[in-house]
């Protein structure tokens, strides 16, 4: 019994590992255009934010809970988790303009991460200067948030440069 399991597992994981790959290879636009969620895009992305808050994809995949800043409910966004130098970083793939952006700097910084638990969190935004490092880490860890960035898993960290401005990173802290 126990090999018979081990192997549906294995397969399971290959055909996760295979959905990952056609999907990271999908049409931006199928999801995004003008820097916004399409329909679908807005429908996967809650259907991944579930699965994300339950802990059922990778580790690094979390859901985001910050009021809005107009209508003060909550909004949960799907989001990548970035390691690098022993602490964690939210990168927005979509710019400075992205509602949950928007949402954070309104909210003073002041979210819930949900994972498999919910953990109260502080984002304190990282200072332009600071952040090519973490986004070249981000773009190594987020296939489908590649699509997004004028660089390659393979570039120097010289290369980020001329984009970090664009990309606002938050740094993930403890809250009481």
């Amino acid at each position: 019994m126990r090999s018979s399991t081990l192997k549906v597992l294995g397969a399971f994981a290959a055909l996760i590992g295979v959905v990952v790959f056609v999907w990271s290879r999908l049409p931006l636009t199928l999801w995004y255009q003008h820097g916004r969620p399409t329909r679908f895009g807005k429908f996967t992305n809650r259907a991944m934010g579930h699965f994300a808050a339950l802990g059922v994809p990778s580790w690094w995949m979390v859901t985001l809970d910050v009021p809005g800043r107009k209508s003060g409910k909550k909004t949960s966004t799907v989001l990548v988790l970035t390691d690098y130098n022993d602490e964690q970083y939210l990168v927005s793939m979509l710019g400075r303009d992205a509602d949950w952006v928007r949402n954070v700097r309104a909210a003073n910084g002041d979210a819930y991460l949900r994972h498999g638990e919910t953990r109260a969190v502080h984002l304190s935004e990282v200072p332009v200067d600071e952040r090519a490092p973490i986004l070249q880490a981000y773009v190594k860890r987020a296939p489908g948030g590649r699509k997004h960035f004028p660089v390659t898993t393979k570039d120097p960290i010289e290369a980020y440069a001329p984009i970090v401005g664009r990309y606002p990173v938050f740094k993930i802290e403890a809250r009481d």
